[in-house]
């Protein structure tokens, strides 16, 4: 044993790992999957019958749920693939800044001003719609590996 002591690096999130594995067989139509290094929600699954020299294998069609961008990928279904810890966060719009950060109110009363406006244009325009004609707009991010997005909102009422 040596005496030299180890030190760490600390990360906000508790060493929580930011997928989990799963038998590529068992992941079906409409979960999740990283493929490229992405993480993608599945929208086509078709399994091959086993060859002469194995295993049988699964295709995956998919959809990056940030980028939007269709990623197809080819596992054997004994095989393991990384599955993305997928979140959805409702927080409440308490105001726009003029560099396009939002600023929005968790659930326990602090404030997140670390999230741009979406770069689709129809939600871009209701949040930037609602906001002005005064509604109380509650937005749902999705978070996954590290990313956030908006990905759909509600109008709660005017304020």
């Amino acid at each position: 044993m040596s005496d030299e002591e180890h030190h760490f690096e600390s990360k906000a999130d508790a060493g929580a790992s930011k997928t989990y594995p799963q038998q590529a067989g068992s992941i079906r139509k409409n979960g999740y999957i990283v493929i490229k290094g992405r993480p993608c929600k599945v929208v086509e699954v078709s399994t091959s019958k086993t060859g002469k020299h194995g295993h049988a294998k699964c295709h995956f069609v998919a959809i990056d749920i940030f980028s939007q961008k269709k990623l197809e990928d080819i596992v054997p279904s004994s095989h393991n693939c990384d599955v993305p810890h997928v979140n959805r966060t409702d927080y409440q719009l308490i105001d726009i800044a003029e560099d396009g950060f939002l600023s929005l109110l968790t659930e326990n009363g602090n404030t997140k001003d670390d999230l741009k406006l979406p770069s689709d244009e129809s939600l871009l325009a209701q949040i930037k719609d609602g906001f002005g004609e005064g509604k109380d707009i509650v937005l749902t991010v999705m978070s996954a590996m590290g990313e956030e997005q908006i990905c759909a909102l509600k109008d709660i009422g005017p304020k």
